[in-house]
């Protein structure tokens, strides 16, 4: 009998699709994110959410900010878990230099981007960023339309 192969699952947890739509990207960024263990759990089944969440910056260190990762109903009674507390990024003090120096001086903003696994370790990928303005997105979203009008035109003559 022949072994059936089983689909890779996605090493993807969340995206933050909003943050592509409200900043302009610059550069990317992977950091470690330090979990307790009922995080880890809850990111294994998927329950996680990086719409709202930031990065700062306290006392030379970054720190994930409103990120939300909900325990699951099944998680141990003697552990009060806080699904939006702030967790702390890992990265090396060269780039953590820079990210703070981007920030403090440039005006830029960091946001996450996705979170994931990496032989077996939840990444965070962080960008600096600069807020787009109202007129921005509109162009953004007219272009978007236009491309797909375009493609359906293409579809149409082929």
């Amino acid at each position: 009998m022949a072994k059936q192969k089983s689909k890779p699952a996605s090493s993807t947890i969340a995206l933050n699709k909003k943050a592509r739509h409200d900043y302009h990207i610059g550069e990317e960024f992977e950091a470690g994110i330090a979990l307790e263990g009922w995080e880890v759990k809850s990111l294994r089944a998927g329950r996680a959410q990086l719409k709202e969440g930031y990065v700062i910056v306290r006392g030379g260190e970054l720190f994930l900010f409103g990120a939300h990762i909900s325990p699951l109903p099944a998680a141990s009674t003697h552990v009060k878990p806080d699904p939006v507390r702030s967790r702390k990024l890992l990265l090396r003090r060269g780039e953590i230099d820079r990210l703070i120096g981007a920030v403090e001086r440039r005006g830029y903003t960091l946001v996450p981007l996705a979170l994931y696994w990496k032989s077996g370790r939840a990444k965070l990928k962080i960008a600096l960023a600069k807020g787009k303005k109202l007129h921005d997105k509109r162009a953004a979203i007219k272009q978007r339309e236009w491309d797909r009008d375009k493609q359906r035109l293409q579809k149409f003559r082929a």
